[in-house]
């Protein structure tokens, strides 16, 4: 992998595509899912490779309850068969697995994979890898506010909101902010995700489907970020 200038320090991607890429070879939708899942293993490999700190993956989405439930129930085979057979691999590559995301409509038996997931590898010190699951970034705004007032009401917090307030409350209170958030597919939209912490990320977009998503592309995406001038609202000293 060629040497970059400036890494990322977190890495969000959104996997679209997937469907578009089966359609393409005359095939099921739940023949791109199965494909799409071989490109997360790839992906994960090349963070590591190129040393991110954090990797946050979409799974998926709220809204994703809007498809046909028999693609829904597809997916979230495809999910769950991946977290129980990736847990303990990961635990040997030391990379810390998490779980952002409501519980809410996940069966019982899947929440306590994702429980197990994480408790094995609560203390790897490596990648930190995150799958947004049953997720919206507004849902994680509303979580953070839903937690603050239980706060007030049980008087621990002051009346002047800090921003270090309101990080803390998050559902996943370390969760640092985006440095890159990659897409997949050509759609050029942030479809509801990680509303709060994307406020500087740099976009990168591709045509490429997720399924053709590999180690080349994620280099690409890192080698254009390289190439940008992260300035944060400051003038260019340049």
């Amino acid at each position: 992998m060629t040497e970059l200038s400036a890494v990322p320090a977190h890495v969000a991607v959104i996997m679209d595509g997937n469907g578009r890429w089966a359609k393409q070879r005359m095939q099921p939708r739940s023949f791109g899912h199965r494909a799409g899942r071989k490109s997360v293993d790839k992906i994960v490999a090349a963070a590591v490779q190129a040393g991110i700190d954090t990797l946050t993956l979409f799974a998926f989405s709220t809204e994703n309850w809007n498809r046909p439930a028999a693609e829904v129930e597809l997916i979230m085979d495809v999910i769950r068969r991946s977290i129980a057979e990736e847990s303990q691999r990961l635990k040997a590559q030391n990379i810390r697995m998490r779980i952002l995301g409501s519980r809410e409509r996940l069966s019982e038996e899947m929440c306590r994979q994702f429980d197990a997931a994480e408790s094995l590898t609560a203390d790897c010190t490596g990648m930190q890898l995150i799958f947004a699951l049953n997720y919206s970034g507004q849902w994680e705004i509303l979580q953070t506010c839903r937690n603050l007032l239980a706060q007030a009401q049980a008087g621990g917090l002051s009346e002047e909101l800090s921003l270090q307030d309101f990080e803390a409350a998050r559902p996943i209170a370390d969760l640092p902010p985006v440095d890159l958030l990659i897409r997949s597919s050509g759609e050029m939209r942030i479809s509801n995700f990680l509303l709060w912490e994307l406020a500087y990320a740099e976009l990168y977009f591709t045509e490429t489907l997720w399924p053709d998503f590999d180690e080349q592309e994620f280099q690409r995406a890192l080698a254009a970020y390289a190439q940008r001038d992260r300035r944060f609202g400051a003038l260019c000293t340049t």
